[in-house]
């Protein structure tokens, strides 16, 4: 399941490009494996290596910068994570260490697989995210899911609101997908299938 997000303070990295699909952040040639391991490597490919195949960094890449090496928060655009449906994208920017991506806007598949597997995407307006792009290197964000603010250090800034829906607070802040929340209520749907059983039992017997 995924660990919990209530509260996270985390080194920033700025991609400020619009509409990064998932296939630039996990090239599909970077899908070799059966498990969710291994993919942080080849988070962002193309980019973050001249040649991919020898792992050659990109001195350019923000990523292959060394302050940001340790980054989890990663601001981008408009658009984040559009084009197909691939779940390893999210699967490796967690590998890669991000908890929450704040963009102007998310593909909305995108943006459901990360709130199934503990990261928080934050969507605020243009403003505020060129705002946040702008904080000095190497900068830092504390972002608090409970209160749903995000507090930047400087005065003139704090603290940011953002919005969330209740369902998708829920999975973050108690590390639940939607296996985890259905067996939350386990006691009532063994309740249910005694009761069933009884008032059906052909239903249950042994074929």
């Amino acid at each position: 399941m995924p660990e919990p997000l209530k509260h996270h303070t985390g080194v920033v990295a700025v991609l400020m490009r619009d509409n990064i699909d998932t296939d630039q952040i996990i090239p599909s040639r970077e899908m070799k494996t059966v498990s969710r391991s291994g993919l942080g490597q080849g988070l962002f490919a193309g980019w973050r290596y001249t040649n991919p195949a020898t792992r050659t960094p990109n001195p350019g890449f923000v990523l292959n910068h060394e302050v940001q090496k340790a980054a989890s928060i990663l601001i981008s655009g408009e658009n984040f994570g559009c084009g197909s449906s691939r779940e390893h994208a999210v699967w490796a920017l967690q590998e890669f260490g991000f908890r929450v991506i704040i963009a102007k806007s998310f593909g909305e598949i995108f943006h459901g697989n990360c709130v199934r597997n503990g990261v928080l995407p934050i969507t605020l307006s243009a403003d505020l995210v060129d705002r946040l792009a702008d904080l000095p290197i190497p900068a830092t964000l504390t972002v608090d899911l409970e209160q749903q603010l995000i507090v930047t250090g400087r005065a003139a800034d704090d603290p940011i609101r953002f919005e969330i829906g209740e369902f998708a607070k829920r999975l973050l802040v108690e590390g639940l997908d939607p296996i985890a929340l259905t067996m939350t209520d386990q006691a009532k749907i063994e309740a249910f299938i005694e009761r069933d059983g009884q008032r059906r039992p052909w239903v249950y017997s042994a074929a």
